[in-house]
């Protein structure tokens, strides 16, 4: 693995203008950024990157299978107790699950290690399947990347192929809060994703959704929701007005009820006692849990509920060396061993690790010069060299 400068395209903007990808350049800084590439050989993609994302695949399954009857666990989330059987129905019925994110470090000479799982809502979806591909045909064409070049990227076809699997009659509705840009904009890339698979689409916001007098989900014209994917955190869901009528309703969700139990850090501790000193898992404990001093002086504390990398605090010698701000830091926390510092130019890249259904798809690589991938951490595009 390697990071190499480049020049940039110099009509990028332009391309990311017509294509849609409105923050790539959120007012007037950097979030794409194509100066600088992330190599890597086939065997780093196939044997580290992608064997590691198949075996934590399977260890979310071996969890979940246990946890959806785990008090302990399902009370740790604030989960009602009314919701219980919902969600264990939910994953005996096998309900489907569209795509997740796991995030990685690696590059500091030993195996990948897993940050997080982002089960649920994962962003910086469109920069990896598409935006990303058309910069490695466009630089092969410039000659400034070797003819044979490739990318771990098969996130658009398999996209298109799990929605044809999931394909129902009637419209299939997608949903977020749409003020927010990338995520209104990622919605609207699954949505031409779906109409490509042949399934008719409604784009929704969440504040659109309400309940009839039958106790049926509908939209703002009161039609019936029977199936919608939400680009919208289950725990909030839940805290909604209509979170008590959930399990009630025939509604399909995707991501489906049983990925609640993935989509928290409370899962890393969960992980680490399953698979202990697994080379792709990071030590890791509930903050309560008095094993948690073995990790001693140095580690990381994350919120169970936590993006963008707020109210992430990490420690090294007893002394907080970084915590972003946020609204987590009232949440209940878990602790994690420190990652290997992975650091190429200044940067510190993190390595999203995409899945659809159950398949790895591709990555995505955002850097930072912080301690913490934040917000504001650019996206950097990568390629198969070797």
């Amino acid at each position: 693995m390697q990071r190499i400068a480049m020049a940039e395209r110099p009509n990028w903007r332009d391309l990311a203008a017509e294509f849609g990808f409105d923050y790539a350049h959120p007012d007037g800084q950097r979030y794409w950024d194509e100066r600088a590439a992330y190599t890597f050989t086939l065997r780093e993609i196939e044997d580290d990157l992608e064997a590691a994302t198949s075996e934590m695949v399977g260890l979310c399954g071996e969890f979940v299978g246990k946890a959806i009857r785990d008090e302990a666990y399902l009370k740790r989330l604030n989960i009602p107790e009314t919701h219980w059987e919902w969600i264990a129905e939910s994953w005996d019925r096998s309900d489907p699950s569209l795509y997740g994110r796991f995030d990685f470090v690696y590059g500091a000479g030993g195996p990948a290690k897993l940050l997080e799982f982002n089960a649920d809502t994962p962003t910086a979806l469109y920069e990896a399947a598409v935006f990303q591909w058309y910069w490695l045909e466009d630089r092969i064409k410039a000659g400034a990347l070797p003819e044979g070049a490739d990318q771990f990227n098969s996130l658009h076809d398999k996209l298109i192929a799990r929605f044809t699997a999931m394909k129902r009659q009637g419209t299939m509705y997608l949903t977020a809060f749409s003020a927010e840009t990338e995520d209104r904009k990622t919605v609207e890339y699954l949505a031409e994703l779906a109409q490509e698979a042949g399934q008719p689409v409604e784009l929704l916001d969440i504040s659109d959704i309400g309940l009839d007098g039958n106790g049926r989900f509908v939209d703002e014209k009161n039609r019936t929701i029977h199936a919608i994917f939400k680009l919208y955190p289950w725990e909030w869901l839940l805290a909604e007005q209509f979170g008590a009528a959930l399990p009630k309703a025939s509604t399909i969700w995707i991501e489906p009820p049983w990925k609640m139990l993935l989509s928290t850090k409370a899962l890393m501790p969960e992980l680490w006692k399953l698979a202990p000193n697994h080379p792709n898992l990071l030590e890791s404990y509930y903050e309560d849990d008095p094993a948690a001093r073995n990790l001693g002086k140095d580690y990381v504390a994350k919120p169970i509920f936590s993006r963008e990398g707020a109210n992430v605090e990490i420690r090294k010698g007893g002394v907080t060396v970084a915590a972003p701000e946020g609204p987590y830091d009232t949440l209940p926390r878990i602790v994690q061993a420190l990652a290997p510092d992975a650091v190429f130019d200044g940067m510190r890249p993190v390595i999203g690790s995409w899945i659809v259904d159950t398949e790895p798809a591709g990555i995505g690589i955002r850097e930072d010069k912080g301690l913490v991938t934040g917000n504001r951490s650019c996206f950097v595009p990568h390629a198969i060299v070797g």
